[in-house]
């Protein structure tokens, strides 16, 4: 059984140790191209919708941790059975070596780090089956500790050197950015101080979600990038960053909500965005007489996502956005630029990484989602939040409050807040200050919290009397729907 062990050990050691080199040269070449990374975006694409869903769900903002980490633990799996076989025959563990380096060599960008991987983790392989001590021999496990010790710290130092290599390759240089031609007006004080436990009025860009089928983060250097408008439009148009930096620029405060939000999610945040009206580009490339119905929107890396060019025109504050908070866009969140139209969920207006816009037909193209049967035309739907107290918390008797945020975006904003305690009337709520009806609002009821156990509900009304649907619907096809319900214990 030891043996089997030491065996199955040599297969998992020379496989990290392969890894850990294709990581290497990935962080130098291209990050995507790491084995395990491409395996895992391959499986992203592959998983059904529902299973994303759950995923999400279960997972949040994690959920790409647990997908890499479980591609590795399956990788890991099948090299102790390569370490298994090699002690039988070598030819049969190192076949087996081979045959999982090919696959992220099929679908990954760049082969050479899945190449190195398999010439690394096979010769790990020979020297440790080499240096394995034969039944009965005396001193030689001195042999294989040092050749195992050599290769864990050379798994370690490879390894870490790719994600320090990848990280500073991925840093942003801060862009000077020229003030806003139409800027937005001085943001309210919100609650932030007043209500402890309400989120923020504005969404600190290091939280601000990110949900996206990225493992990791793309290279754009602002210098070569570019912009083109093509497809049915009078003349196709390129934009480099200085041009978008050139032309008049619009500030706004808009709230961007993820279709995968569940009722009371995490899935949103409010930032002051910076950048170029998407119809005066639009205007530049022509567009009067397109029969085209939706912009299909291509990032660096060839993903794709449609908005209907109907909404993107209608005068809202669409726009291609280069600045976010007082700041150039971070990689996380699509640098240097993306499209940002308010009211639509993401996945239909908020492409990162973006390099081209093709006017195009629903008939003629599918984007990535669209493809995987979500909505085309996704409308954010009216909702709110209780962010404090905290579902299954337990609160101190006494004056207290509840408090969160609501949101119905585009042209009706928040009129009222109501909130329900043990399934009584619904009670309207203060509001926090308004920075416009694509922002969201804060809002609080003063409580006086009696001892035992409490239901918590809120809805939120909009500028033309429409009542939050308590009607519970699933994030797909086009976003969730339902009135936030939670428990609270008051001791």
């Amino acid at each position: 059984m030891w043996k089997r062990l030491v065996d199955a050990g040599i297969g998992v050691l020379s496989t990290l140790v392969g890894v850990a080199a294709g990581h290497l040269v990935a962080s130098l070449t291209e990050p995507a191209s790491s084995p395990v990374i491409a395996v895992g975006s391959r499986v992203i694409d592959l998983t059904p919708t529902p299973l994303k869903e759950w995923a999400i769900a279960q997972f949040g903002t994690h959920d790409k941790t647990i997908l890499v980490g479980s591609v590795l633990a399956g990788v890991l799996l099948l090299a102790g059975v390569a370490g298994l076989l090699a002690a039988r025959r070598f030819a049969y563990g190192a076949g087996l070596m081979l045959v999982l380096v090919l696959i992220p060599a099929l679908v990954a960008p760049d082969l050479l780090p899945s190449l190195v991987a398999g010439a690394v983790g096979v010769g790990s392989l020979w020297w440790l089956t080499r240096a394995r001590p034969e039944p009965g021999a005396a001193g030689g496990r001195r042999g294989v500790l040092v050749a195992a010790g050599a290769l864990a710290t050379a798994a370690v130092v490879m390894g870490g050197a790719g994600r320090w290599i990848t990280s500073y390759r991925t840093r942003v240089t801060a862009i000077d950015l020229p003030p806003a031609a139409d800027p937005a007006p001085a943001l309210p004080t919100g609650l932030d101080d007043r209500v402890p436990g309400i989120s923020s009025f504005r969404t600190p860009t290091d939280d601000f979600y990110r949900v996206d089928t990225r493992l990791t983060l793309p290279l754009v250097d602002p210098d070569e990038w570019t912009l083109t408008i093509d497809g049915d439009v009078d003349r196709e148009v390129t934009f480099t960053l200085d041009d978008l930096l050139a032309m008049p620029l619009v500030e706004r405060d808009i709230t961007l909500t993820c279709v995968s939000n569940e009722v009371g999610g995490r899935y949103l945040g409010a930032a002051r965005w910076l950048g170029v009206r998407l119809t005066d580009l639009l205007d530049r490339a022509g567009i009067e007489a397109t029969s085209a119905d939706q912009i299909l929107s291509t990032d660096v890396d060839g993903m794709t996502i449609s908005t209907p060019l109907a909404v993107a025109t209608d005068g809202r504050d669409a726009m291609i956005a280069i600045g976010m908070n007082g700041r150039s866009l971070s990689r996380e969140h699509g640098f240097p630029a993306r499209m940002v139209v308010p009211g639509l969920y993401g996945f239909v207006s908020a492409c990162k990484w973006i390099t081209r816009m093709t006017l195009t037909t629903y008939a003629d193209d599918e984007a990535y989602w669209t493809e995987r049967d979500w909505a085309t035309d996704a409308p954010i739907r009216i909702s709110s939040r209780i962010d404090t107290p905290k579902p299954l918390s337990t609160v101190e008797a006494g004056r207290t409050v509840i408090g969160g945020v609501a949101w119905a975006q585009h042209q009706k904003g928040v009129a009222r807040v109501e909130v329900r305690v043990d399934g009584g009337a619904w009670q309207q709520a203060r509001l926090g200050p308004s920075a416009g009806d694509d922002y969201w609002r804060q809002w609080y009821l003063p409580w006086t919290a009696e001892p035992g156990q409490h239901s918590l509900a809120v809805r939120t009304v909009d500028g033309e009397g429409d009542v939050q649907t308590a009607v519970r619907a699933t994030p797909f096809p086009e976003g969730s729907s339902g009135i936030q319900e939670i428990v609270v214990n008051v001791a």
